[in-house]
């Protein structure tokens, strides 16, 4: 296990975490003091402890927004997949249908040719 110290709000918190997630774990810790500070800047000296609340309930309503925009993305590209597997298919029948026409062409052009030649 590796760990690592983190600063939230001026203070400093050591963390362990899995090998090579130290840079992860910085990011992280420096995104939500992100939040502190912008709560702290909006609402001034509320206490640590209600600010955490506060910045963990900004964290999970992005969290949500973003879990929809998953959601609504998952939708589309099943939808997207639905639709090319529709056109991959009614490709193949119009393949298959002009493979079809142009050899019935090709028997008649060759029956022609063979009635033009004199045979029968």
């Amino acid at each position: 296990m590796a760990q690592v110290t983190v600063t939230i709000d001026g203070k400093s918190y050591r963390m362990a975490c899995d090998e090579g997630q130290e840079d992860h774990l910085v990011n992280l810790a420096q995104r939500f003091d992100r939040y502190i500070t912008h709560l702290k800047d909006s609402f001034g000296e509320i206490g640590d402890h209600r600010l955490a609340v506060m910045a963990g309930i900004m964290v999970m309503d992005e969290l949500s927004e973003l879990q929809k925009r998953m959601r609504t993305m998952e939708g589309e590209v099943a939808s997207l997949r639905k639709t090319r597997d529709e056109a991959l298919s009614q490709s193949g029948k119009n393949d298959a249908a002009v493979t079809g026409a142009l050899n019935d062409l090709a028997a008649r052009m060759e029956s022609l040719a063979g009635k033009l030649a004199g045979k029968p």
